[in-house]
């Protein structure tokens, strides 16, 4: 795609909200998660995880889990987990994610992954957040080499990556 189409896009992003996308913004986003290099598109999920306008974090990670295959699925999991460390995980709601540590193993196997809940997900994201915000920024990270899986979370979200993209 030649540079001036994709400037002409960004354009139409400036200033939008999540509240109001546009419709056209599936196929926009596509467009430009194609052509702009993954740490542009990190550094706008991080951004659209952070906002106020977006569903909270954990919600939205939980929806990406959701719709992830099961590589995908052990490789957040993994990284949830070592932001949280093996203590937080035994006990509470997060107890039952403790057995995929076993051994100290600190990768999760795609086996593994198959066997915990989106819910999981969400209150291990929520707690990883409080215990190292900068899991968002992992997060972010991860999913810039998922761009398609990242349509799944919604038009809003997707018009404040590409509101965010504008700006660089």
């Amino acid at each position: 795609m030649p540079l001036s189409d994709l400037i002409g896009i960004f354009e139409q992003y400036r200033g939008v909200s999540a509240a109001n996308p546009p419709q056209n913004v599936q196929q926009d986003y596509q467009q430009a998660a194609e052509a702009v290099p993954p740490s542009h598109l990190a550094d706008a999920l991080g951004a659209a995880f952070r906002s106020g306008e977006t569903p909270p974090f954990g919600q939205m990670l939980s929806n990406l889990f959701a719709n992830s295959n099961p590589d995908q699925r052990a490789g957040i999991l993994t990284q949830l987990l070592s932001a949280v460390g093996p203590a937080a995980l035994g006990s509470g709601v997060l107890g039952s994610l403790g057995g995929l540590l076993q051994g100290g193993n600190a990768q999760v196997s795609a086996e593994q992954a198959k066997q915990v809940s989106p819910e999981a997900v969400q209150q291990l994201a929520e707690h990883a957040e409080k215990q190292d915000p900068s899991v968002i920024d992992q997060a972010s990270q991860f999913y810039s080499n998922h761009p398609k899986l990242v349509q799944a979370l919604g038009a809003g979200s997707l018009a404040l990556i590409m509101s965010h993209l504008s700006r660089r």
